[in-house]
């Protein structure tokens, strides 16, 4: 069983946590004491993500002028549903955008134009429960066990993972999908689920939810050490990463590269000092700063480029599309997806 470590900081009660939750040309490069810069930076660079762990490194780089020797002005807005992220992209309003590598996988073998950069989370799938005996998914077995959005990472791992223990959704377990974490955790606290299955930092949400109402919710499972178990690779989820369109990539050329080498090392700052990178990322994720300090820990947070970790990406497109290779668009991308 694994428990959250929370930073000493104050503990936001139930309204403001579920509230908070419910919520560019060609230039060479010269070196500069920043890292790589561009010889004359960008007008505005803007990055885009999901309410989640890995838009903290790029909220934090943006706020913590990181990405000042690449442009002028730097900014990370948050997308809040799938819908509004692929609007993004099709319009060309979203030109570098943090989205699930399953998702930039479909995308680029179904012809759009765009390409994974590196990854930004190593895994940040949990189950927490209010019944600590539960430590792996054959305990959930005559249990409800809620998981927010169909057809996205937490429902996609599942499916994989529940013929590993013989268990069926809807007859060994009672799934309740949701709309969202939020919805999943008020459930939970209703006591209308046993579990809940979602990503970090509605996992670290919920553990302080329940601690301000006098409940204990404990994070009792952890997936991606049952993804190593079941595919006999390592305990790696290469979930989420940024993915850059070839219209931004063509128009600016050397910009990647810098964005990488600023990201890396963001990456790194984020997860040495939680707290501060919490307080950066806050406001741009409309979450409180303690839940996201909170979740970092967890999070498995990173900037690695993409190409470096092609055998686990593979692995997991391969194992999530098995039953349905529609998922990423009929097959594994070729060398060109990799940036």
């Amino acid at each position: 069983m694994h428990k959250s470590s929370i930073p000493s900081c104050t503990i936001p009660g139930r309204r403001s946590v579920l509230l908070a939750m419910g919520g560019a040309l060609a230039l060479p490069f010269v070196t500069s004491g920043a890292g790589r810069a561009l010889a004359a930076p960008l007008g505005e660079l803007e990055l885009y993500g999901p309410p989640a762990g890995p838009s903290v490194i790029l909220a934090h780089a943006a706020a913590s002028g990181a990405l000042s020797h690449i442009a002028g002005k730097t900014s990370f807005r948050a997308w809040r549903n799938p819908d509004e992220m692929r609007a993004g992209l099709t319009s060309g309003t979203m030109q570098a955008v943090v989205l699930p590598v399953q998702v930039a996988a479909s995308l680029y073998n179904r012809g759009f134009g765009l390409k994974l950069l590196n990854v930004m989370t190593k895994g940040l799938l949990y189950v927490i429960s209010t019944d600590t005996g539960v430590t792996s998914l054959a305990d959930l077995k005559g249990k409800r066990l809620a998981v927010p959005f169909r057809n996205d990472m937490p429902d996609l791992v599942l499916a994989r993972l529940l013929p590993h223990y013989r268990l069926a959704a809807g007859t060994d377990i009672t799934i309740e999908t949701v709309g969202s974490p939020v919805e999943a955790i008020q459930m939970l606290m209703a006591e209308r689920v046993d579990a809940v299955l979602a990503p970090e930092p509605a996992i670290s949400a919920a553990i302080m939810l329940a601690g301000a109402t006098g409940k204990t919710v404990a994070r009792v499972i952890d997936i991606q050490k049952v993804w190593a178990e079941v595919s006999g690779g390592p305990p790696v989820l290469p979930q989420a990463g940024l993915a850059l369109t070839d219209a931004f990539t063509q128009a600016n050329p050397h910009v990647a590269e810098a964005l990488q080498d600023a990201l890396e090392k963001a990456a790194a700052e984020v997860n040495a000092e939680p707290e501060k990178a919490a307080a950066d990322a806050a406001s741009a994720l409309e979450m409180p700063t303690p839940v996201i300090a909170a979740s970092i820990a967890t999070s498995r947070l990173a900037a690695q480029r993409a190409s470096t970790i092609r055998t686990e990406i593979e692995a997991m497109l391969a194992m999530l599309s098995d039953a349905d290779p529609g998922l990423i668009g009929g097959r594994l991308p070729d060398d060109g997806f990799y940036l």
